[in-house]
């Protein structure tokens, strides 16, 4: 299988493997050395994602033409928004599956014929994947991704998201809970990353009021060694004093937010539907700085917005100098067929959006720089991801302010160190995004 995108399409992925292994079929690392089954789990949130997802289809037909692929099959997010257009333009996929019907895979695998090619993608979307959907990890062992909430009901005029996922459906407490004690059953997991497309969202589909931080104490609670508890994708309308509280005082909650605030212009957070203004952020950010001692804040913004103007975007340049946040992840507007925002008028140039993403990029390079130069000398506990190939004394680890494949990296130098453990590291370098330490 080859699995394109975000964490959360990760986790389909490691469902989709898991009902497959349960039903005897044997997985495989590459297709290169030929196999019966080529699965590709898609992703299709921006042009990009789409771009990708056709170029490594592409890829796996070229393979399946030298003979080392008997059966291809789409699953995800592309097969959703094109549904049996896939198959009319890619004639040797043989089987496309939405995001709510990946769970029918081995049935419809074991259907495969020659000849014979289906589209299987529901137009209701209502699947919730829970403690008992089997799982085969694709993550190193030392960390796992646990989807809490599925779809999104924010519908935020430049997503596709509910076309995809449909809207916000929330697992129980209790499902959640069982899988987390599944997956710590042995004392290999250190850290869970909660994710789902709005996690501050959890519980507020089915009580009106969000649950994330009852969720939060209960996973405190579980007797086992992850000490790590990530919260990811959070949105900045809908956090709560008692969430703010309970991050503050859980031990295992890691003092780390994903804060996705996409922009600060009132005119263009309206625009977005974000249910945000600047002042609400800025009085949330001072929040959580000031009640979460050491709090590591990342966020994710959109340039090019369509009628962005050149006052917007110096806005957009001040709250991000202003608010110095530890992290920033930027995007360029991608136009999607099918949202508000693609009816918008004056949309901006490619050319002009590269422009002012690079200058985002410049700015918050020196941010990243400063802020990390404050490490030189001192001693931070770091989790060791991996080895450097080939170096038996070089390690990538990260800290507790750094999420899995998104954020910096630690390079620790260190005589037996394993992967899975947490060590102290004295900050010898700093760069700028990253940090360079020894073990002590």
């Amino acid at each position: 299988m080859i699995s394109l995108g975000c964490p959360r399409n990760l986790v389909d992925s490691e469902v989709i493997l898991g009902s497959l292994k349960k039903r005897g079929f044997l997985i495989k690392d590459s297709f290169e050395d030929g196999v019966d089954i080529g699965i590709i789990n898609t992703c299709a949130f921006l042009r990009s994602a789409r771009e990708e997802s056709v170029d490594t289809i592409s890829q796996a037909i070229q393979l399946k033409g030298e003979g080392r692929i008997k059966y291809l099959v789409v699953c995800g997010c592309l097969g959703q928004l094109y549904k049996e257009k896939l198959l009319k333009g890619l004639s040797k996929v043989d089987l496309v599956l939405g995001t709510n019907d990946f769970f029918k895979i081995a049935d419809l695998i074991k259907g495969l014929a020659p000849n014979k090619r289906q589209a299987v993608v529901s137009d209701k979307l209502d699947y919730l994947y829970s403690e008992n959907s089997p799982r085969f990890s694709l993550t190193p062992a030392h960390y796992a991704y646990v989807k809490i909430i599925e779809g999104c009901s924010n519908f935020c005029s430049y997503c596709i998201i509910s076309r995809l996922r449909g809207k916000s459906r929330s697992r129980t407490i209790e499902s959640i809970l069982k899988e987390i004690g599944g997956l710590a059953k042995d004392s290999v997991l250190k850290e869970i990353n909660l994710i789902g497309q709005d996690t501050t969202f959890f519980g507020m589909d089915r009580s009106k009021r969000s649950e994330l931080a009852k969720l939060l104490r209960e996973i405190s609670k579980l007797k086992n060694n992850v000490r790590w508890v990530r919260i990811l994708y959070t949105h900045p309308a809908h956090y709560t004093s008692d969430l703010i509280r309970t991050i503050r005082e859980e031990e295992r909650v890691c003092k780390y937010l994903d804060l996705p605030t996409q922009h600060s212009s009132d005119k263009i957070l309206k625009a977005m539907n974000r249910g945000t203004t600047r002042k609400e952020l800025t009085a949330l950010i001072e929040k959580l700085r000031k009640d979460i001692p050491g709090i590591v804040l990342r966020t994710s913004i959109i340039v090019g917005f369509p009628g962005e103007s050149d006052k917007d975007f110096k806005e957009l340049l001040d709250f991000i100098r202003v608010t110095r946040f530890e992290r920033l992840g930027a995007f360029l507007y991608s136009k999607e067929e099918g949202t508000k925002a693609a009816r918008f008028k004056n949309q901006i140039p490619e050319r002009e959006k590269q422009a002012r993403f690079d200058e985002v990029m410049k700015l918050q390079q020196r941010i990243s720089s400063d802020i990390n130069s404050a490490f030189l000398g001192k001693e931070i506990e770091v989790l060791i991801d991996e080895e450097v190939a080939g170096e038996s004394d070089r390690f990538l680890g990260r800290t507790q302010g750094d999420a899995p494949e998104v954020d910096g990296t630690v390079f620790v130098t260190g005589s037996n160190l394993k992967p899975g453990e947490f060590y102290q590291v004295k900050i010898k370098d700093t760069l700028e995004y990253d940090l360079v330490g020894e073990a002590i």
